[in-house]
């Protein structure tokens, strides 16, 4: 029994660290956006999308995983999900490309902190989950934070609520999906592949293409965009595949909380007393969010030990 706890321990801690990293490097991800600003953000999503397909198709080829790609797509309801998936997925990694190279990486981090509370509120309207108090007062604090900065500064936050709504689809429409992670984001990028792949030949053929312009150096940032798109959901699964999902809730604030220090401290995006009010009420209600978790998560334990 001892010698398999240790081995428990073990693999939490393997997991933790897949968790952790993952996080890292989605967090770290503006530097390498950055490094390709010269290049419009429509042509970078499409190379993204091509360069994720092959690279994710290669891993599976090499897995011997095209099998589990036909059963997926057998039951019509998957191939309504993988597209529904693809459409999200594409919104939110071109709003995001885009928000980090014109400067909005500040507001690019609240999306994702606010995207765990849009999840909740997906849950109860779509999937008709009933929310505790706490996470009605979670989303009551995340509301009043979005309302703060939409009002100093006479706008929505358009890119954060664009961001963290198209990721809590992605989600639930990823979890309607039930595949692994790897075979959903290929099933997802073949499924976007010819749109990207078309896109980049007419611009390539009609000379519009930022292609012929950059350096070296750029194009070879630019063709390891599928690398730093997909190494990151793999290290993501495989912690996810270890670790309870309570502590993969708490590791993934690691991402915005690193971007929001990037914008800072890094592109010196402005960080004012608006921004720390806003900010400071999205952070209470995921505190008080992550609370409400823990104590759904302990109750059903308790209550699985007492039925034992």
């Amino acid at each position: 029994m001892e010698k398999k706890t240790e081995a428990q321990d073990r693999n939490g801690l393997v997991g933790v660290f897949y968790g952790a990293i993952g996080f890292v490097a989605w967090g770290l991800l503006p530097l390498y956006w950055k490094l390709l600003k010269e290049i419009p953000a429509d042509e970078i999503l499409a190379h993204r999308i091509f360069w994720s397909f092959l690279f994710v198709g290669g891993i599976l080829l090499y897995r011997n995983g095209m099998g589990v790609l036909k059963e997926t797509l057998k039951d019509r309801k998957n191939v309504r999900n993988v597209l529904l998936c693809a459409f999200f997925i594409t919104i939110n990694w071109g709003t995001y490309i885009w928000a980090v190279n014109s400067g909005n990486i500040l507001e690019s981090s609240m999306g994702y902190y606010i995207n765990p509370l849009m999840v909740v509120l997906l849950g109860m309207s779509v999937l008709k989950e009933k929310l505790n108090v706490f996470q009605y007062i979670s989303i009551g604090f995340a509301a009043v934070g979005v309302t703060i900065i939409a009002t100093q500064y006479g706008r929505v936050p358009w890119i954060a609520l664009l961001l963290a709504s198209s990721f809590a689809l992605y989600g639930l429409f990823k979890k309607l999906l039930k595949a692994e992670a790897l075979v959903g984001m290929a099933l997802e990028t073949t499924a976007l592949m010819p749109l990207a792949l078309g896109y980049i030949l007419y611009k390539l053929f009609s000379g519009q293409s930022a292609l012929y312009s950059v350096s070296l150096s750029t194009l070879a940032i630019l063709l390891f965009s599928g690398v730093a798109t997909a190494t990151p959901l793999l290290w993501y699964a495989m912690g996810s595949a270890r670790v309870k999902l309570s502590t993969m809730g708490f590791l993934q604030y690691i991402s915005p909380t690193i971007s929001l220090f990037l914008g800072v401290f890094v592109y010196g995006e402005k960080f004012t007393s608006t921004h720390l009010l806003s900010f400071g009420f999205i952070w209470i209600g995921l505190l008080i969010y992550s609370f409400s978790n823990m104590k759904i998560l302990s109750g059903s334990r308790a209550s699985r030990q007492n039925a034992a």
